[in-house]
């Protein structure tokens, strides 16, 4: 088996496994159909095209900036009628940082990597207003297990979220692993969550419900040498962008 690590951070992310109508909601974390839904964009594929052997491969995600919930509400008019929709609620996660895994086979991994490096179409973060605002930064560990490598990474948190905890020596994140018969590893009873994707066809979406278990993963903090000492102001030079003109106005 091998993984294939994603970074998933942005200003805004929406994973949603039970929106409906007027309500759409996000999960704390990205849902397995989510970040299939991404690598099947990034792959090429239709919506209504097989993504059996991308949700065949096992999903985990690291929690590393849980980032806050909020809400918004957003209006629209009939394209035909001119008449008012219902009023729909949104929410997102705002300045959450996360590391997703995908274990499996290596030759299906290999073509995901490449394919999220040169992706056919742009990548979101679980809804099309939601561009990542970093690198996704994906990585093929080979001959390596899932929790193990979600565990094993270094903490992806932003650096202003990794200065506000300058004086914890180590931090934990909360780890969600997809559940799979006859391991045990987690030792916890698991969830139930309907992510589980089996057809994006818009005329027909179906989602099957998988087992989630949680564990929590300490790691050191790098910052934590630092604790007791003043932390530098950025450079800022407002005019930087700024040409200067000779006298002549050229």
């Amino acid at each position: 088996m091998s993984v294939l690590t994603l970074q998933l951070a942005g200003p805004l992310q929406a994973w949603g496994s039970a929106a409906r109508f007027a309500r759409r909601t996000t999960e704390p974390a990205p849902t397995k159909s989510g970040v299939v839904g991404l690598v099947a964009a990034a792959l090429g594929r239709r919506r209504d095209e097989d993504v059996s052997d991308l949700a065949g491969l096992r999903f985990g995600v690291r929690i590393d900036q849980p980032g806050t919930r909020i809400r918004d509400f957003q209006t629209a008019h009939h394209d035909d009628s001119g008449k008012s929709m219902p009023v729909s609620e949104r929410f997102y996660v705002a300045d959450a940082v996360f590391l997703a895994g995908l274990e499996g086979d290596r030759g299906l991994l290999a073509q995901v990597r490449d394919a999220v490096r040169a992706p056919v179409f742009l990548p979101f973060l679980g809804r099309r207003s939601c561009p990542p605002g970093r690198d996704i930064d994906p990585i093929l560990h080979e001959g390596a297990a899932l929790a193990e490598t979600l565990e094993g990474q270094e903490w992806r948190a932003s650096d202003w979220y990794q200065n506000r905890r300058r004086n914890d020596p180590t931090v934990d994140l909360t780890l969600l692993l997809e559940a799979v018969p006859g391991d045990d590893s987690a030792g916890e009873p698991a969830d139930a969550l309907r992510d589980q994707p089996l057809s994006f066809d818009p005329r027909h979406r179906r989602y099957g419900l998988r087992g989630v278990v949680a564990r929590t993963v300490t790691l050191p903090n790098p910052l934590a040498a630092q604790a007791g000492r003043r932390t530098a102001l950025p450079p800022h030079d407002a005019v930087q962008h700024l040409t200067r003109l000779n006298r002549d106005g050229a």
